[in-house]
């Protein structure tokens, strides 16, 4: 089964979103603020609302075109990880993430490089930081990411005799 993301239709929602609704049935809000804002001047007649409405499913749904130009358009497989990357991140997220980690609470914490206390806090209320959520996706993305930050918990007291000599 071809797993090429593929777009139904789109929405415009607001001054620089998408409202995608995917062949697979989900429905993403994407934000191109940023996307836009650092696509230098092959992207800036987007910064119009009058050309940013004219967004439309093209290229059998494998892209978002703007108008009839070929320069003005962004792939569906860029558009679902912008999505990817801007669906809520909360208290659920967090516990799934590290589940899917296999990380303690003290190793979460000691990865994202805070405290367990705010680790066990962002958990509990469910307002975790943008900066965290991108973090946290990055490391799960990226096996050498984590590879290269991760330090495993040792057990707390003296070590095993064995390892005394």
């Amino acid at each position: 089964m071809d797993k090429t993301p593929r777009i139904e239709r789109v929405a415009v929602v607001g001054p620089t979103g998408l409202r995608i609704k995917w062949r697979r049935g989900a429905t993403d809000e994407v934000e191109l603020a940023g996307w836009i804002a650092t696509g230098g001047s092959i992207l800036s007649a987007l910064h119009k609302p009058n050309v940013f409405a004219t967004a439309k499913a093209a290229d059998y749904g494998s892209s978002v075109a703007w108008d009839d130009d070929d320069d003005l358009r962004i792939d569906a497989v860029h558009l679902e990880q912008l999505a990817r990357e801007q669906r809520p991140f909360a208290a659920k997220e967090a516990t799934e993430w590290q589940a899917a980690m296999g990380l303690s609470n003290h190793e979460a914490a000691s990865l994202l490089g805070i405290a367990i206390s705010t680790w066990n806090a962002y958990k509990a209320t469910g307002s975790i930081p943008v900066a965290v959520a991108m973090l946290c996706r990055a490391a799960q993305r990226d096996p050498v990411l984590m590879h290269a930050h991760f330090r495993p918990r040792r057990a707390a007291g003296r070590p095993p005799k064995s390892a005394r000599g």
